[in-house]
């Protein structure tokens, strides 16, 4: 079965499968997203969220998760704080299939900030195919293991700077990680984190393809 990827702009996407899964869904207030409202999303089987900051959609994703019945999959402290009845308490480590689902999520390092709990990235494997959201993250070397042990398909990284890797640090991890496909993802949305996806991909070269996605546009494999 073909995976679906569909950018929601920002740090924000939507993988479609036998499930769909949202990842960082922040709809509300985000410049660069593609809709207008968290209820024009109609269905969600799973939905995970990276860390606290405002622009990663915890609230977004807590609104969806009680319409939609998804089962909301995050660290411990924002389960928790969240409300909701299904979900998957986690953390950095191996595994959990959310809910029954078939949906597999592994949470991993990122260096970055969070108001509560840490800051993570992820790994979602549906349908035989695996992809790692770095969530919001400086570089760092143990990225090289995260693509050993999971040997991602498809890789989700900023490219905006200020806040995260810029172009040439996110060209770096690329290496580090091996994935068969590149998507730069959160820049753009603000002055702050302006940065050139064209740059990115010459960076890269033939070390993955780079597909470099408008807002609402997707990309299947």
């Amino acid at each position: 079965m073909a995976v679906k990827i569909t950018w929601l702009g920002h740090a924000a996407f939507k993988v479609e499968g036998s499930k769909v899964v949202l990842i960082d869904p922040w709809i509300s207030g985000n410049p660069a997203s593609p809709l207008k409202s968290p209820e024009e999303i109609d269905r969600a089987d799973v939905i995970v969220v990276t860390h606290s900051h405002g622009d990663h959609g915890l609230d977004d994703a807590v609104k969806i998760a009680k319409r939609t019945g998804a089962v909301f999959a995050s660290q411990y402290e924002l389960v928790v704080k969240s409300g909701l009845e299904k979900v998957e308490p986690m953390n950095i480590g191996g595994f959990v299939d959310a809910g029954g689902t078939g949906v597999l999520v592994s949470f991993t390092q990122a260096w970055h900030t969070a108001e509560v709990g840490d800051p993570t990235g992820v790994v979602v494997r549906l349908d035989g195919i695996t992809i790692y959201h770095t969530g919001d993250t400086g570089l760092f070397s143990d990225m090289k293991l995260i693509g050993e042990l999971y040997s991602p398909d498809v890789m989700l990284l900023p490219i905006g700077g200020r806040f995260t890797m810029d172009e040439e640090q996110a060209a770096k991890a690329v290496s580090f990680v091996k994935p068969k496909v590149a998507i730069p993802m959160h820049y753009d949305t603000f002055p702050l984190i302006k940065a050139d996806p064209n740059r990115f991909a010459s960076l890269v070269g033939d070390v993955a393809k780079v597909v470099i996605l408008k807002p609402g546009e997707t990309f299947e494999l």
